[in-house]
């Protein structure tokens, strides 16, 4: 990572700070590099414990997602072409058996599933994972601290269930995560991971997400929860970037905007604008959060049928929306309140000063006053 920083300050490579920004100072991106080559280096080890040639289907699926990604950090490219790569570098995770989806094993009454229907709905899955990580990266500390919390809850799935490949991918990808989130947090080393991380990093949480809908119903006995609940389990471990996502699209299609507008209302965004919060402590909330709602819902999936876990996820989400949108969160209104707050700041510091100069005056006045009655 140290290496990484150095080349992008060297070539002046760094992120420069806009009016959406979160930061006020150039820093280097592109950490999602380290990502890369780590995942690539510990696919060498690990690939004589796949049982498909899992490992051999991922790489180019990476090496694409890392070239769109690269790019994406030098040159902004369009949502429309990063959506071509991503579809192009999820059909090689696609093709592999191991993670045909067979049955929902009766989620809702939902047994067999045809394979083109697999299809379309993997893939339609994996872009909207890949996608909604993506637009939680925009505050130190959050894509790191809500992947981490995802990476330990997979990687103790996969262990109970004896798919040690996926386990050790889980541990590899939360270990850079976790290497990454000291710079990222750093005050004179920072670096952002940057599209190349963030596109990476959804990568191999929508594999894996797709990995545990695809697990045998027989090992489903190893873990806390019944089988038919597996997909609520799913949705449960990644609910703060789909809820995130699903409100942000909401507002902007409300304010009549493209979906993929940028804008200041993400749930983080909210949480530092109008509450306050510093990076660390929204990031803080936000992981706590998840980890919290994945225990909750392991701890109903063991005994409650799947339509009365649906019903507790559709009012927690009315719940969540219902905090979220209770104020008007537009990024005009949020923009107006934060000019409006400076401006009051001004005016009572020009208030205090004029105050001091006052004071300063009458003592002034007071001490020639003395010292013409002294003489």
């Amino acid at each position: 990572m140290p290496k990484i920083i150095w080349v992008v300050e060297r070539k002046r490579l760094m992120d420069d700070p806009d009016k959406r920004s979160s930061h006020s100072l150039k820093t280097p991106t592109m950490g999602g590099v380290a990502f890369f080559y780590t995942l690539i280096f510990a696919l060498f080890f690990i690939r004589e414990k796949d049982l498909f040639d899992e490992a051999f289907y991922l790489i180019p699926s990476l090496t694409i997602m890392f070239i769109i990604g690269l790019k994406d950090d030098l040159i902004v490219i369009t949502p429309g072409a990063k959506l071509i790569a991503q579809g192009l570098a999820i059909s090689f995770v696609l093709a592999n058996p191991s993670f045909t989806i067979h049955s929902l094993n009766g989620f809702l009454n939902i047994n067999e599933i045809p394979y083109y229907l697999y299809l379309i709905i993997a893939g339609f899955m994996m872009i909207t994972i890949i996608n909604s990580y993506n637009l939680i990266d925009g505050i130190d500390g959050l894509a790191s601290v809500v992947g981490i919390v995802i990476m330990v809850i997979y990687t103790t799935i996969f262990y109970m269930t004896g798919e040690y490949f996926f386990a050790l991918i889980s541990i590899t990808m939360n270990a850079s995560l976790m290497a990454f989130l000291g710079f990222n947090l750093s005050s004179d080393k920072k670096i952002f991971m940057g599209d190349t991380g963030s596109l990476i990093v959804g990568l191999i949480i929508s594999i894996l997400t797709l990995k545990f809908l695809a697990l045998r119903p027989t090992v489903y006995t190893e873990l806390p929860f019944l089988l038919e609940n597996a997909p609520l389990i799913a949705i449960s471990i990644l609910i703060v970037p789909l809820f995130d996502t699903a409100r942000v699209f909401a507002i902007r299609i409300a304010n009549k905007k493209g979906p993929f507008s940028p804008d200041r209302n993400h749930t983080h965004h909210v949480l530092i604008d109008y509450w306050g919060l510093t990076h660390k402590q929204a990031s803080f909330i936000i992981g706590c959060f998840n980890l919290l709602f994945v225990m909750l819902f392991i701890v109903l999936g063991s005994t409650a049928k799947n339509l009365g876990m649906v019903i507790m996820l559709v009012s927690v989400v009315i719940v969540l929306g219902y905090i979220f949108f209770k104020y008007n969160y537009s990024f005009a209104t949020l923009k107006q309140k934060i000019l409006l707050k400076r401006k009051v700041d001004r005016i009572k510091t020009k208030v205090e000063e004029s105050n001091l100069s006052k004071k300063k005056k009458d003592r002034l006045k007071t001490g020639n006053k003395d010292g013409q009655i002294e003489g």
